[in-house]
């Protein structure tokens, strides 16, 4: 067995905010190694996994202020409106027309956000090849493809055991690899949550009309149903159902599924066709009691798996990041020990009301409006419209969704640490 010391922060996962905190901490001076379960040239490949994310204007600000605009400006579709409405049975876009809808524009907070869009839909197969030539032209040193089996944690270092049998040792280890996170049990943190029994079919499509940057949520009894503009006028679907019907439209013949694509979808785009494979992902709350231990910090789903009835999953990943990030690159400077308690305290507090409130909001808005109640439809509709009349407040809701809302962390500024 080996051990080696030679990184300042031990990442577990290179997933998108591993990856995006890895370049982060490179900037600031720091010396970080990612480790990852998946060969790492994966990365670089042009995989389709099918989804793709809603990038908050903000989280975008922090990939720029990184250098990736080069890489992700030509495959990142400006979302310059967004349109909710409370959809009725069986479809999103069939029936008559209701009064109750909200509709979010750009241009209304166009001096504010800097003319920003109110955000960005990327594919996570373009994110992923991006940051991964990132970490490689930066020369951050990547272990891969090896999983982390285990975590110990002394007064001074954390010490990770790899599958292989070797050690790595480093002031501060972070848990970025997802839901099951290894390093998360390790440090006895636990996590508090639950099913929603509902699962997330996703399908890329293109249209015959053009989209024109527009997002569409549909919300319908069985769960949302999204619409989400990609590049080259082709839609990113997310479409919730329960479990069982999800299951059936994965396994449903092209024809079966494109004629229920059809009656969900509507003609207001024109003909949609299906691209590539169909997928389904299994949708629950998942939030960790605590963001740091000694010596330990989580980020993204290791620290908190929400439902993306808003899309805002990646971008509280993000967010934290670049606070992470900024928290560790400060306490450097100051040639403080940036794995002590002290330290990780100030992440924790600086993340920790934000990502509990948000969790909690996406969880009620789930319970809202996956649901038919003829009084809970009438209750919601209202207060969509209500908010859709009030500026003040519309244009809050869309500051609030391109992440540009409390105690924003320098790189969503789009500023350097």
């Amino acid at each position: 067995m080996t051990k080696s010391t030679q990184a300042d922060v031990i990442i577990a996962g290179a997933g998108m905010a591993g990856a995006t905190l890895a370049l982060a901490l490179h900037r600031g001076g720091l010396k970080p190694v990612l480790v990852d379960p998946v060969p790492f040239d994966a990365q670089l490949a042009p995989a389709f996994d099918g989804r793709a994310s809603a990038i908050a204007y903000a989280a975008y600000r922090q990939w720029r202020a990184l250098g990736l605009g080069p890489a992700f400006d030509p495959h990142a579709q400006p979302i310059e409106q967004i349109l909710v409405t409370d959809g009725r049975t069986p479809g999103a876009s069939t029936g008559g027309p209701t009064p109750f809808f909200l509709r979010f524009d750009s241009a209304e907070i166009a001096d504010r956000s800097e003319g920003e869009p109110l955000g960005y839909l990327l594919e996570n197969r373009r994110t992923r090849a991006g940051l991964a030539q990132a970490i490689q032209d930066a020369g951050i040193e990547v272990i891969a493809p090896v999983r982390v089996t285990g975590a110990a944690f002394g007064p001074r270092l954390a010490t990770v055991t790899l599958a292989d049998g070797r050690t790595l040792s480093a002031p501060l280890v972070v848990g970025a690899e997802g839901r099951g996170s290894v390093i998360r049990e390790a440090a006895g943190i636990g996590v508090i949550g639950w099913a929603y029994r509902q699962t997330g079919v996703v399908a890329t499509v293109r249209l015959e009309r053009p989209h024109e940057g527009v997002a569409h949520e549909y919300f319908l009894p069985g769960g949302p149903f999204a619409i989400l503009p990609l590049t080259d006028n082709r839609a990113s679907l997310v479409w919730t159902e329960s479990t069982a019907r999800a299951d059936a439209l994965k396994a449903a013949r092209p024809e079966v599924f494109q004629a229920h694509l059809e009656r969900r979808f509507g003609e207001f785009l024109g003909e949609v066709r299906v691209e590539g494979p169909v997928f389904t992902y299994p949708l629950s709350l998942q939030l960790a009691e605590r963001f740091t231990a000694p010596r330990t910090a989580l980020l993204g789903d290791a620290a908190h798996g929400v439902h993306p009835i808003a899309g805002q999953g990646l971008n509280l990943g993000l967010k934290g990041a670049a606070a992470l990030a900024e928290t560790l690159v400060d306490a450097a400077r100051l040639g403080e020990d940036i794995g002590s308690e002290v330290v990780l305290e100030r992440y924790a507090a600086w993340r920790r009301f934000d990502t509990v409130t948000l969790s909690a909001g996406m969880d009620a808005f789930v319970r809202l409006f996956s649901n038919d109640n003829p009084l809970v439809r009438l209750a919601r509709g209202v207060g969509m419209a209500a908010v859709n009349r009030i500026g003040p407040a519309r244009r809050f809701f869309m500051h609030e969704a391109g992440g540009a809302v409390g105690d924003l962390p320098r790189l969503l500024r789009g500023e350097a640490l």
